[in-house]
C-alpha cells in the first residue's frame, strides 16, 4: 500500500498522512469555532448586565451575570403568541409535509408510472420557476386563508428538493421486496405503509428536519399573509423587536425604559437566543438520521 508502512498486522501512516490529518483536524476545529463563536457571543451578551453590554468587550464569559433580560423578554405576550404560532405551524407543516413528500416521491420512483417523466419534469420545473409573490398572495386571499395560520403551512408543504431526495432513496429499495409482497396479495398502498415507510426512517427523519427548520425560520409568509399581530410567527416577532426594540416591547406590555436591568442590546441578544435554542436542542436527536438520510438519498438511485 503506497504511502503506508506495514509492521506486522498494524498499518502505520506515513509522515505526510500524519501532517495532513493534523492540518485537517486543525482546519475544521478553527472553522467550527468561527461558526459557533457569534452565537456564543450573543448568549454572553444576553447574560451580561446592560452597562457591560453597552460598554462592549464581552468575549468568552458574561460580565455581571444576570437573568434579568430573559425575565423582561418573557413578560412580552408577543413572545408567547409567536411561539404558539411557530410551534403550531412547524408541527403540522412537518408532519403533513413529510407525509405528502413521501406520498409524491414513491410513485415517481417507479418506471411503471404512466406519465412519470412528465410529472417529474413538472416537479423539477417548480425548482426553477414559480408564480411569484403577487399571484401567491392573490391565491391565498381568494381561497379565504388570508390572516389564517394555515396560510403559513400550505404554500411550503411540498418541496421539490425534498421530493428528489426521497425519490432517489425509494429507487434504491430492491424491487424483490415489493414483488414478494404482491405475491402475498398486498396492493401498492399496503406495500407503501407496511414496507417502504418502515425502511425509510433515516430519510424521513432527514426530510422532517429540513421541513421543520424551514417552517421554524420562515418569516416572509407572515409578512405576506398575516395581518393580526397575535398570529405572527416567532421570527416576525423577533424581527419587530430587533428593528425597534423599545417600541415593540412597550406595545407588548413591557416598559423597557422602566426596567433598570435591561436595555435594547441585551433584549435583542436574548430574543435571538430564545428563537434559536429550541431548534438547536432538537437537532442532536436527529443528527444520526440526518447524515445517514442525506447520504442514502443523495448517492443511491
Amino acid at each position: 500500500m503506497m504511502g503506508r508502512k506495514v509492521k506486522g498486522t498494524a498499518i502505520q501512516s506515513s509522515v505526510g498522512e500524519k501532517i495532513f490529518t493534523v492540518l485537517n483536524y486543525t482546519f475544521f476545529i478553527v472553522l467550527c469555532l468561527v461558526m459557533l463563536y457569534p452565537f456564543w457571543h450573543v448568549i454572553m451578551v444576553s447574560l451580561s448586565s446592560p452597562s457591560q453590554a453597552l460598554r462592549g468587550g464581552i468575549f468568552l464569559l458574561p460580565k455581571d451575570f444576570t437573568f434579568s433580560t430573559y425575565v423582561s423578554v418573557f413578560q412580552s405576550k408577543d413572545i408567547y403568541s409567536g411561539f404558539y404560532t411557530t410551534i403550531f405551524v412547524s408541527v403540522i407543516g412537518t408532519v403533513l409535509g413529510t407525509f405528502l413528500t413521501a406520498l409524491t416521491a414513491y410513485p415517481l420512483s417507479k418506471d411503471r408510472l404512466r406519465g412519470g417523466k412528465v410529472l417529474m419534469f413538472l416537479v423539477l420545473f417548480t425548482m426553477i420557476f414559480n408564480a411569484g409573490m403577487i399571484p401567491n398572495y392573490l391565491l391565498i386571499k381568494n381561497i379565504g386563508l388570508y390572516d389564517n395560520r394555515f396560510a403559513l403551512i400550505l404554500p411550503l408543504l411540498v418541496s421539490a428538493y425534498n421530493c428528489i431526495i426521497m425519490k432517489s432513496f425509494f429507487r434504491s429499495i430492491p424491487e424483490s421486496l415489493e414483488e414478494s409482497a404482491r405475491i402475498d396479495g398486498a396492493n401498492d398502498m399496503r406495500i407503501f405503509f407496511s414496507i417502504i415507510l418502515p425502511l425509510s426512517k433515516a430519510t424521513i427523519a432527514t426530510i422532517a428536519l429540513f421541513t421543520a427548520v424551514m417552517y421554524w425560520n420562515d418569516y416572509l409568509s407572515t409578512v405576506l399573509y398575516i395581518q393580526s399581530s397575535d398570529k405572527w410567527s416567532l421570527q416576525a416577532v423577533l424581527r419587530n423587536m430587533l428593528t425597534n426594540t423599545q417600541q415593540a416591547m412597550q406595545s407588548a406590555g413591557v416598559n423597557v425604559r422602566a426596567q433598570q436591568n435591561t436595555n435594547a442590546e441585551t433584549i435583542k441578544a436574548a430574543n435571538i437566543v430564545v428563537a434559536t435554542l429550541p431548534i438547536l436542542i432538537i437537532y442532536p436527536f436527529v443528527q444520526k438520521y440526518f447524515v445517514k438520510g442525506v447520504m442514502i438519498g443523495g448517492v443511491k438511485g
